[in-house]
Formats: C-alpha cells, sequence, structure tokens
C-alpha cells in the first residue's frame, strides 16, 4: 500500500498558506515522489476551505495515466476516489518518525480503479525484483546445488474472456531449457483470494497430470491472500477483475485502520 503512504505524505500541503491551489499542489508533490507521470490530475474538495487547514477533507479524486512507480513499474491508468478523510497534521509531518498511516484520526477509504497493458505486465516481468524470486525458487527446486534451475525469459499473453497465458524458460545447469507455459482463468474468490480457472500447465508441450496442477493452482490461491494485509491495519477487496486481449482491469475497496496505541 505504498501508494496510500505517498498520498497522504502529499497532503502534508492541506498546511500551506492561504492561497495556494491545494490540489494543484498536491498533484505536484505526487508526481515527485513518482518515478515519472504521463498524466496526472487531483481534485479535492474542501468545503469550507478552512477544513483542510484542520486536515479534513470531503473527497480526494486521482486520475493518472501512464504512472510509473519505479523504472519498471508503470500504470497504464489509476483512478482513486476517497471517502471523507480526517489527519493529524502535525502527526503527518513527523513522517520521517512513524508511518504516514499513524495520522489518520478516522479510517481512510477508497474506490480504486486500475488498468495494466500487456506490455506494463511484461516490463514488470523484466524487472530485477521478479529476476530475484525466480532465482530463489529455482533453488528451491533443485536438486543440485551445483545444478541450480535457472528460470529465464519470463512473458505474458494476456488471451480475453478472463484468461492469460504465462511462459518461462527452465534450465539446468548445461542441460536444454524446458518451455514452461501456464494457461489459466482468473476470478476472485470471496474478494481476497484469486482464484485459477480452468488452469493447464505443459513442460515442452507435454501436459502435467491434473492433480499435479490442481495442486499448483491450490498453492497460487493460497499465496494470494489480501487477508495477510489486515494485520498491518490494511484492507483490501477485489471488487472486479477483467482480462481482455490487451489489458488487465482491476476495481478494489481499500480501506486502512487507525493504528492503535501502543
Amino acid at each position: 500500500m505504498e501508494f496510500l503512504s505517498i498520498l497522504l505524505s502529499a497532503l502534508l500541503t492541506l498546511g500551506s498558506p492561504p492561497g495556494l491551489i491545494i490540489d494543484r499542489v498536491v498533484e505536484n508533490v505526487l508526481s515527485s515522489r513518482l518515478e515519472r507521470v504521463e498524466q496526472l490530475d487531483v481534485r479535492i474538495d474542501n468545503t469550507p476551505n478552512y477544513r483542510a487547514l484542520q486536515g479534513k477533507l470531503e473527497q480526494v479524486r486521482i486520475a493518472g495515466r501512464g504512472l510509473w512507480l519505479t523504472p519498471d513499474i508503470r500504470i497504464d491508468v489509476l483512478e482513486v476516489e476517497t471517502d471523507p478523510i480526517n489527519l493529524d497534521i502535525n502527526r503527518l509531518r513527523q513522517e520521517g518518525q512513524t508511518s504516514p498511516l499513524a495520522s489518520l484520526r478516522q479510517p481512510l477509504q477508497a474506490g480504486v480503479r486500475l488498468v495494466l497493458t500487456e506490455s506494463d505486465l511484461n516490463q514488470m516481468l523484466q524487472s530485477p525484483r521478479v529476476a530475484a524470486k525466480l532465482q530463489q525458487l529455482g533453488s528451491r527446486l533443485s536438486r543440485d546445488t551445483a545444478q541450480r534451475y535457472q528460470f529465464l525469459n519470463p512473458r505474458l499473453e494476456l488471451l480475453g474472456n478472463n484468461r492469460l497465458r504465462f511462459q518461462v524458460d527452465a534450465v539446468e545447469g548445461n542441460r536444454q531449457s524446458l518451455a514452461i507455459v501456464v494457461e489459466s482463468g482468473l476470478g476472485i474468490e470471496a474478494g481476497h483470494h484469486l482464484q485459477l480457472i480452468e488452469p493447464r500447465v505443459t513442460v515442452d508441450g507435454q501436459a502435467l497430470p491434473s492433480r499435479l496442477v490442481e495442486g499448483f493452482a491450490k498453492g497460487i490461491s493460497d499465496r494470494v491472500n489480501l487477508l495477510s494485509l489486515e494485520d498491518a491495519g490494511i484492507t483490501v477487496r477485489l471488487l472486479q477483475l477483467e482480462i481482455d486481449n490487451q489489458d488487465l482491469q482491476v476495481a478494489a475497496f481499500v480501506r486502512a485502520d487507525v493504528p492503535q496505541a501502543d
């Protein structure tokens, strides 16, 4: 939930001197905290105006396109619309000493819509972070520590009808690489689990037994569990997931609770 922290940090400008256009200032601060921004619009409703100086806002709406969180992670479309916000501005200024979420006087709730293109997703798969994860996976699966698996050239294809295909090349030592292909539908279970629908896995064109595939699918579903965020006071519920042959779209409800006093 890094973006929530960035947003709250940007709202430090609520204590700006009168006369400044808060929407524009917050927009500039948000842009400065991101790697790159192609388009970003922020609208803050704060009638009467003096309530903003108290950290109280009726609503914040953000519409962005081409937002680069890192050099490798691009969001094609991001739309955020919050419920009323109530912040402790003085505590928010202590960001260096505490998390911005600690400044909440009441829970922060927002609707979020996110769009990632096939190109965005494949660029993310080429990032150093994903490469490190694949290296860790290869180490765990290797039978011989001297001949570890390497998973190379990961790529993703969006097939439409809420289905996608993931392919990666597996190499063990000097042996010929194996093409591993996973094709599956994606769905939402109870708002917090990602569900693989009718998954199929092939290794060099040979289909794996359904029992192995079912175990693999269950492992993925158990790992992608948004309930794990609730220990940190963050609730995320997926409301909609759509995949066509161009992009992946997600709509979600996000809530950040007021941190409990120590």
